[in-house]
């Protein structure tokens, strides 16, 4: 059902209009976005393939890295296909029930990947603050065990979302969502209801997930640090140092991007709609592509792996 005259109805589908106010650039927009999802979509293979066939990486933390391949494959996947139907075919018609189960996904899944943070903070500080209780705290079961209740979180927290828009915000003012997928705000701001429960409860959970995770995550580090600056010689603060290396990169590379969108999508008024758009997208890309680069360039094992599978492929060939 449409919308004429400002009055609201209750449309059975959305509108996604991809890049608001690059629609003629859409069609060069699609080079760089497939690059990057197929670039994405490449190392996280890769990263599960590599940690399943090297034994020596059935540790605690590639279980993790994993896990966070996992995650990327599907917050990437959960946009960038229909992103690029849109460049290409113009296919920016999504219905109202797609269009929830897009927004829990991504929504769901980027707070289990800061639950996946949390824990390996808490791996790297048994490995560093504790190391002879690591082998007996970090098991398998209990690495499994926070996996799921990193899960269990983000099902938990995400999982009102939709079912508030649904029974709550029924009616719109209009089905063009701008934008290039159906993020929180971004259908929410189209209601003609009372919204102030769903923008509440949207702002709590941001709270909760990236200041509250973010914060344990500082404050593991703290106590990670205090124990490297006590060990006896420069050698072995470096070498423990580097073991986080690309923990604290990974973090990096997923807080800042998803805390600059978030702080410009409430309070950066003054942002062109495009720009704002593209950063939303980015930030669901960008951890997917650099965190496979990050942990198979710092990472040895990984590294020496790869290199290995590649000259035996050159061999054959």
């Amino acid at each position: 059902m449409l919308t004429f005259h400002n009055v609201c109805s209750a449309p059975s589908s959305f509108q996604l209009t991809g890049i608001p106010g690059l629609e003629s650039l859409h069609t060069w927009l699609s080079i760089p976005f497939s690059s990057m999802y197929l670039v994405a979509v490449v190392g996280n293979v890769t990263i599960l393939a590599v940690v399943r066939v090297e034994h020596s990486l059935h540790q605690p933390m590639y279980f993790f890295l994993c896990m966070l391949a996992i995650i990327d494959l599907v917050l990437s996947t959960s946009t960038m296909p229909k992103l690029l139907g849109i460049f290409w075919f113009e296919a920016g018609d999504i219905g109202l029930d797609a269009c929830l189960a897009q927004m829990f996904l991504i929504h769901c899944f980027a707070t289990v990947e800061s639950g996946i943070f949390l824990a390996m903070a808490f791996d790297r500080y048994v490995a560093i603050c504790n190391p002879l209780h690591h082998t007996t705290v970090l098991t398998h079961t209990m690495v499994g065990r926070l996996g799921m209740a990193a899960l269990c979180r983000g099902v938990l927290y995400i999982g009102p979302l939709p079912l508030m828009i649904r029974l709550r915000l029924p009616l719109y003012k209009t089905r063009v969502i701008s934008h290039s997928y159906c993020e929180h705000m971004a259908v929410v701001t189209l209601a003609c209801g009372d919204s102030r429960i769903n923008n509440i409860y949207g702002l709590s959970i941001g709270f909760l997930v990236l200041i509250l995770d973010s914060m344990a995550i500082t404050a593991s580090y703290v106590m990670i640090f205090r124990t490297v600056i006590g060990l006896a010689t420069p050698e072995a603060r470096l070498k423990t140092l580097g073991t986080c290396g690309s923990h604290i990169c990974a973090i990096l590379v997923f807080y800042v991007p998803i805390a600059v969108s978030s702080l410009i999508h409430r309070f950066g008024h003054q942002v062109p709609p495009p720009i704002h758009t593209l950063l939303a997208n980015f930030y669901l890309l960008i951890p997917p592509i650099l965190n496979p680069i990050v942990y198979a360039v710092r990472t040895k094992q990984i590294r020496e792996r790869l290199l290995q599978i590649l000259k035996t492929e050159t061999k054959i060939k």
